[in-house]
């Protein structure tokens, strides 16, 4: 890991960042920016021009216009690789400076936003560069004196709109495949976070050079992405965030042009451990790393820990002496476990379940408040906060909290756990860990939710599905999964 760039970044914060529409960098059309701060101290990191209507309808106008008459669709599919390809070197090129910004703006640690972040925001790009020329249509059985085939077609105008947990990452999984399947984008990132996905786009200006109109770059608040799903000229919407703007994202296509929406939201992920655990030491750790990684802020995290009445003592002992291990501080110091929450709004809101935990009757074990231990006093900082003797109906194991808490439940046999671990309005995630295969995957085949990890929670890989059941979303990330949601299916007969 090579060193963060602050002078660099302090060089390029000190003046007003601008949205990308048409192949250009532009001021929004009445000139109003948005501050930008730092989580870790709380003080103003730098601003960006706000989009308006105006400036949203005109980077869709680009969009429409790239995709309808420019050369990007027209592309073959091993040109159209070799621009993705060039857009993974370039964000390994420039790893530190993007590593930096988002640390800074995110609050979370400089090792993940290299490691976990940036190194999978390239590699993505050339997963999907694989796939342009693989992505096949079928022939159909009809009846002979027919030939039907089906063509798979980009959906057209995509509005990208991404979160702030995972900011430049999030907008990779979503841009990748997109331009892979040759859609022209409009990307609007969270008004918390915008600072990386800006200066991605300048770096792919500068050093790629995609046709004009093909990427889109608008800033600013929700009211911008209400903006764009509520377009008529918007094809299609991919949301990574809150259940509760998922649900407002639909309302606006089904109020404009009932564009396609795919939707990556909540979740409160049960994470299960039987008495015949495989490996206790490793289960602990996981468990507990699973979680308190990135701040909490994860929406597939174990966020709900159901531990058999064997194991349970030696649980809540375990991870409440690993929380309170943790050093929380400046987030570039390699010396720090954990960083700031991502704004003084949501830091409130853990709080606030912190307090509803008590409230509740469950037993604080350990955290339970904010960290204002010296230079952290300005910063959205809280303390990994562990309750024991959780029941399932309380708030904080039924509401996503989106942080650094953890809710510990007995049970004492298979039955029981199911139907609690079920009893959420969420589906994104789920773990179990046992040495008894038979259970493994009825258990497994039992959980309401659209990824169950066995015995090792939390395993990604770009060839497996991403996404989740209930009020959790629709559709998948990664995989064939995605690229079926950026393309349309077209019957095409032939009489013979």
């Amino acid at each position: 890991m090579e060193a963060a760039k602050l002078e660099w970044a302090q060089e390029w914060l000190a003046k007003p960042r601008r949205m990308y529409i048409k192949g250009e960098f532009r001021t929004s059309e009445d000139n109003e920016t948005m501050e930008t701060i730092n989580p870790s101290n709380g003080q103003v990191l730098g601003s960006f021009y706000r989009a308006t209507k105006a400036d949203v309808d005109a980077a869709v106008d680009a969009a429409h216009e790239a995709f309808h008459n420019g050369p990007w669709r027209k592309m073959s599919r091993k040109e159209r690789a070799k621009v993705l390809h060039q857009i993974a070197d370039a964000i390994r090129r420039h790893q530190c400076e993007l590593s930096t910004l988002e640390t800074l703006d995110n609050g979370k640690l400089y090792s993940e936003s290299w490691y976990d972040d940036l190194i999978e925001t390239a590699d993505i790009f050339d997963y999907y560069a694989g796939w342009t020329d693989k992505f096949y249509g079928e022939t159909s059985p009809v009846d002979s004196e027919f030939l039907n085939y089906t063509a798979r077609e980009p959906v057209g105008i995509c509005g990208l709109i991404v979160p702030w947990n995972y900011p430049i990452l999030m907008a990779s999984w979503k841009l990748a495949p997109a331009l892979a399947m040759g859609n022209t984008v409009v990307l609007k990132p969270s008004e918390v976070t915008s600072l990386s996905a800006i200066r991605l786009f300048e770096i792919l200006h500068e050093e790629v050079g995609l046709p004009k109109g093909v990427i889109n770059l608008v800033l600013g608040s929700g009211e911008v992405g209400s903006i764009i799903s509520n377009h008529m000229k918007v094809d299609k919407i991919a949301f990574t965030g809150s259940t509760a703007v998922g649900k407002k994202l639909l309302h606006g296509s089904a109020d404009s042009n009932l564009k396609t929406i795919s939707l990556e939201l909540g979740g409160k992920s049960p994470n299960i451990v039987f008495e015949d655990v495989p490996d206790i030491d490793f289960a602990i750790e996981r468990s507990f790393y699973g979680l308190f990684t990135h701040k909490g802020e994860k929406c597939s995290a174990p966020t709900r820990l159901f531990v058999h009445k064997k194991h349970y003592d030696t649980f809540v002992s375990r991870i409440a002496d690993l929380a309170n291990s943790y050093v929380l501080g400046n987030p570039f110091d390699p010396n720090v476990h954990q960083g700031a929450q991502s704004s003084k709004a949501h830091m409130k809101k853990i709080l606030r379940y912190i307090e509803y935990g008590v409230e509740d009757g469950a037993l604080l074990v350990a955290g339970g408040h904010r960290d204002t231990t010296g230079s952290n006093a300005d910063g959205y900082f809280v303390r990994p906060t562990i309750f024991a003797d959780v029941d399932n109906k309380m708030r904080i194991a039924q509401d996503e909290i989106f942080g650094p808490v953890l809710p510990i439940i007995p049970f004492t046999d298979e039955d029981e756990v199911v139907r609690m671990a079920n009893d959420t309005t969420y589906g994104l995630a789920a773990g179990l860990w046992t040495k008894d295969i038979s259970r493994a995957h009825r258990v497994a085949s039992r959980l309401e939710a659209g990824m169950v990890f066995i015995n090792k929670y939390g395993c990604y890989d770009f060839a497996a599905p991403f996404g989740g059941f209930k009020q959790s979303g629709w559709g998948k990330e990664y995989a064939i999964h995605s690229l079926e949601s950026y393309t349309k299916v077209k019957s095409i007969w032939v009489a013979l």
